[in-house]
């Protein structure tokens, strides 16, 4: 089953899990697929119907708790959120429902409700709370107080009051806040309003784990130095801490304000403060220890939007794009050498080959109508104009060569452009890496030179490629003309006559590239959504708009290029090289005439090039190859919401539909609302791995 790949996720802020919401994107398995599932699980039988017990969902099907030595009672309260029968048993009917709720946008509330919903009327009594509560192993670390105002605000003075669902998901979101607070205060011992710096680390991992990167888990100690208490963390510090790191979104929004949308610019102190107060409410405090964190990571006192991702809450799931295969080639970046690069390249060409079939054949029919009109020539002699305009020669070869004479030249197009898009795009990626730093920005000479390196490096490829297509493109024109053929044509051109009119060439995909390419990177950066995501939508957009200045400004190199590669016809003008074919072009034509097809170029270029990239970055998304180096921005898919520190996800093919999203939610009860429950059995410490 698939999520959609292309729908926009909606950021953080609001409070309710976005996780879910990621959910709420899956497509539902159908009934006979989860009841094939089902009974390969199921160990109990009555009366002829199969059920699943509790230990064959939570540990054969989801693999939640380990086998060995596991706690039953954990179990057996996991498994309760599926029963909602409660009767020791999960039906088909209970498995099938239990993987629509998953579907659905606030999946990870409703799964705790049912967790605390022991008896299963719908409703949340104080009772019910404090059993789940009480055998969670942060409650066993850190008592909560169930005789505090807080308790009785919710469920009542005497705690008879039970809690709806709706209430209960305020309640859950509350309570993680409370908790804080609570463990702060029982820290506090003289009631100074500080606590140590040790305290606050516990604290934070201990109950705010959820919120906590791995560098900024590191750095809690160091963090903690950045407050007026010096090693001490006074409460007010402590509480812009954690909404600080609750609101890493905002934060976000508040940076791409400063810099109107711009994802490098450095920003200090003071231009974040004056955003900040234009936007929200988000103290100076915060802001304070923004600085200090990110100086801590980065050892700089600006801060540019890469440092914002390394301090926001890790999510739920990195992507949630539908790999169709995802290979690790290196376990970490330090491990890149030269065959693991050269092995990068490899993968990155043939991606770009298939990429640019696709491109060359969505537009092939505009790129024929383009070479015609600039073969077109005006001034030699009376009668020879054939084509009024771009349509009119469109209509006129429907007519007189068929449909199939708007491809003309498309077997040779395609087996050079292959080559010719994948090198390019290739160079261009190797290139950029190159000027890429650690960060992930690179400056606008550096992107220009990538372009230019790539427009260059094509040349090998594409003069051969353009001389044989060009020819074959205006042999259709001469009535009654014998057919001829790619190999025809390179027999008679020979290895040196396939380069005539290189220097034009190089002169016009030297200066596309190095237009292009930037081009489409800040156009893409624009188009992106606030979490820096593109879909592809965007990406077909972006790669549209880039090749419009692209393919025009390079238009006069174009028609030289044609001109020379092209066969005169009798009464025709020759030419001897770019000079002398832009002095000749200029005295019989004007200037006009450069610009001869530049709509067409326009019309061909852009499609075909918003084509080409939307296909090399999808194929890299679907085809995922880890090689430890960069990746095109904006190709994964985050979902911004609190969660588990590292990347939880299935590698069981019976996780199907919803239940692709199981243990990410399951998981996602334990980090987002602390409620982690003992795995293995009382008094049994597991052996870890000697490393």
């Amino acid at each position: 089953m698939e999520m959609k790949l292309w729908e926009e996720v909606n950021s953080r802020g609001v409070g309710s899990s976005i996780l879910s919401r990621s959910a709420g994107y899956l497509k539902r398995a159908s009934t006979d697929q989860l009841q094939d599932i089902f009974n390969k699980y199921a160990s109990e039988e009555v009366d002829g119907v199969k059920y699943m017990r509790a230990g064959d969902f939570i540990q054969r099907f989801l693999g939640f708790i380990p086998d060995k030595d596991f706690n039953e009672e954990s179990v057996k309260l996991l498994g309760g959120i599926v029963d909602t029968s409660k009767d020791g048993l999960i039906s088909f009917p209970e498995f099938q429902a239990f993987e629509g709720l998953l579907c659905v946008p606030d999946a990870l509330y409703k799964t705790a409700f049912q967790l605390f919903d022991t008896n299963g009327n719908g409703m949340v009594s104080f009772d019910e709370f404090v059993e789940v509560v009480r055998k969670t192993t942060l409650h066993q670390r850190m008592p909560f107080n169930f005789d505090g105002n807080f308790i009785k605000l919710y469920f009542g003075k005497d705690k008879k009051r039970l809690i709806s669902y709706s209430e209960f998901s305020q309640f859950l979101h509350d309570f993680h806040e409370v908790y804080a607070m609570e463990a702060f205060r029982k820290s506090d011992k003289d009631g100074s309003g500080f606590i140590s710096a040790m305290d606050f680390q516990d604290i934070m991992v201990s109950i705010k784990s959820h919120l906590l990167t791995k560098d900024v888990k590191a750095n809690l100690v160091a963090a903690a130095s950045g407050g007026s208490g010096g090693h001490r963390v006074s409460f007010p510090y402590f509480m812009a801490f954690n909404s600080l790191l609750n609101n890493m979104e905002l934060i976000k929004r508040i940076y791409l304000n400063a810099t109107n949308g711009n994802r490098n610019q450095e920003v200090t102190k003071e231009e974040f403060l004056h955003s900040a107060q234009m936007m929200s409410q988000i103290t100076p405090l915060e802001v304070d220890i923004l600085f200090v964190l990110c100086h801590l990571l980065h050892q700089t006192s600006r801060i540019v939007y890469s440092d914002l991702q390394s301090i926001a809450p890790e999510q739920y799931f990195k992507q949630i794009t539908n790999r169709l295969a995802e290979i690790k080639a290196v376990s970490s970046p330090e491990e890149r050498g030269a065959v693991t690069q050269v092995l990068e390249s490899a993968y990155r060409f043939t991606l770009g080959s298939i990429a640019g079939a696709v491109g060359a054949t969505a537009v092939y029919p505009i790129d024929l109508v383009k070479t015609r009109m600039q073969n077109q020539r005006s001034g030699s002699f009376v009668g020879e104009l054939m084509y009024r305009n771009s349509i009119d020669c469109f209509k006129k070869v429907i007519r007189h060569e068929g449909v199939t004479g708007l491809y003309r030249g498309l077997v040779p197009q395609l087996m050079g452009v292959a080559p010719e898009k994948a090198i390019k795009l290739t160079v261009n990626d190797l290139v950029r890496d190159k000027f890429t730093d650690k960060k992930g920005n690179i400056p606008l000479w550096g992107e220009i030179l990538s372009g230019g390196c790539a427009g260059g490096s094509q040349v090998i490829f594409t003069n051969p490629l353009e001389i044989v297509k060009i020819r074959l493109q205006v042999a259709g024109e001469i009535a009654n003309s014998t057919r001829l053929s790619a190999w025809s044509v390179v027999r008679e051109l020979g290895f040196f006559g396939l380069y005539k009119g290189s220097k034009a060439c190089f002169l016009r995909d030297i200066p596309f590239s190095a237009i292009y390419f930037p081009a489409y990177a800040h156009v893409k950066a624009k188009l992106a959504d606030e979490n820096g995501y593109n879909h592809p939508l965007t990406l077909l957009l972006a790669g549209a708009i880039a090749g419009i200045p692209a393919a025009s400004l390079v238009t006069p190199a174009d028609v030289i290029k044609t001109r020379l590669q092209v066969v005169a016809r009798q009464g025709q003008t020759t030419y001897n090289g770019v000079i002398d074919a832009f002095g000749k072009i200029m005295k019989e034509e004007g200037p006009r005439a450069f610009w001869k097809g530049s709509v067409a170029r326009v019309c061909r270029s852009s499609p075909q090039f918003g084509v080409t990239l939307l296909t090399y970055e999808i194929l890299q998304r679907l085809f995922y190859v880890d090689f430890g180096g960069t990746r095109p921005a904006g190709s994964e898919l985050n979902v911004p919401a609190v969660g588990i520190a590292d990347e939880v996800k299935s590698t069981n093919p019976d996780h199907v539909g919803g239940y692709q999203v199981a243990l990410p939610i399951f998981q996602g009860i334990e980090s987002k609302f602390g409620l982690c429950l003992p795995k293995f059995r009382t008094g049994y410490i597991p052996v870890k791995p000697s490393s």
